[in-house]
């Protein structure tokens, strides 16, 4: 093993490996349309007690685009002091702008967080590697890359692997793109298996996902149910992970569809668990119609009796 891959591999043994469920926090509004700071930790005093691995904030499940510089900070601050160093804690980055990315690492990384998420949109091999660096010039603890693309394969493996092979503080990928489990594979082989590597937006295909060893899925809510999951199947009964897996089926096809109704589903559960004090989206809102609204409340329920089930276990 080269010297480069064994810096790679202690990463991925240590304490910020990051193996299981890393929670993607969604942002709770009060009444007035303010961000409800409290909730939000409550929000992660309920994650930590379920088991979960890890946390990012504010990123698309947390409407981060609708939120102003101070908020995201804020947040973010929120964020590292209630989880009081007991798990990694992940920033976000992503902006439509090179410079204001940099700013934001910097900011993230000075406010505690272990590591930076970042998404740059890929059109061009050279400019897409030039943006890259630019970030991880900044030094946060680790860069972590979303390789987003809800259309497409997203970035080239190639690039990644060339990104890899360059900056040492690129150090995870959360890989959310059509036909992400085979990506999976094909990043964890072009980076001798030592990129940590997490899916997001596939979690539908988490069993396989396991199957193929990422180290850590990124969902949002449930917390109970995804590290019971986990669990599960780390300790050797894929079995008993699958038939919990399935029964998130119909939770999943709906809150799946796009991201604006897997938000409304999960903040209506929160707020349904007396986590969050309202399930409102920030506008500009993705409305639910009535039909929609019926079948987010009936799986509501069933997912409320999934966690408690296995709360009490």
């Amino acid at each position: 093993m080269t010297a480069r891959n064994s810096q790679r591999a202690s990463f991925t043994n240590s304490s910020l490996s990051m193996r299981g469920i890393i929670t993607v926090l969604n942002t709770p509004f009060d009444a007035s349309g303010a961000i409800a700071y409290d909730a939000f930790a409550r929000h992660i005093a309920y994650a930590l007690e379920a088991g979960v691995h890890g946390f990012l904030s504010p990123a698309m499940a947390g409407e981060v685009t609708k939120l102003t510089h101070d908020e995201r900070l804020a947040l973010t601050q929120t964020m590292v002091d209630a989880v009081h160093g007991c798990v990694p804690v992940i920033g976000c980055a992503t902006t439509d702008s090179p410079d204001k990315r940099v700013a934001i690492t910097e900011q993230l990384t000075q406010i505690g967080c272990d590591g930076v998420l970042v998404s740059i949109p890929y059109t061009d091999e050279s400019l897409f590697l030039s943006e890259v660096r630019e970030v991880a010039r900044a030094q946060p603890g680790f860069l972590m890359l979303q390789d987003w693309d809800v259309a497409g394969y997203g970035v080239p493996v190639s690039v990644i692997r060339h990104l890899y092979e360059e900056l040492p503080i690129f150090k995870c990928v959360k890989i959310e793109v059509v036909g992400a489990c085979r990506k999976y594979t094909e990043v964890m082989a072009a980076t001798d298996g030592a990129l940590h590597v997490s899916g997001g937006w596939a979690v539908t295909q988490m069993l396989e996902g396991l199957d193929r060893g990422v180290h850590a899925f990124m969902p949002t809510a449930l917390h109970h149910v995804y590290v019971a999951i986990y669990r599960r199947y780390d300790a050797g009964d894929r079995a008993g992970a699958k038939r919990l897996l399935y029964r998130l089926a119909p939770i999943l096809a709906f809150s799946n569809q796009r991201l604006e109704i897997s938000i409304h589903f999960f903040k209506r559960l929160l707020y349904r668990q007396g986590i969050y004090p309202t399930a409102a989206l920030r506008a500009p809102d993705y409305i639910l119609d009535t039909y929609q609204d019926k079948i987010a409340d009936e799986l509501v329920s069933l997912a409320l009796e999934l966690e408690d089930e296995l709360r009490r276990q």
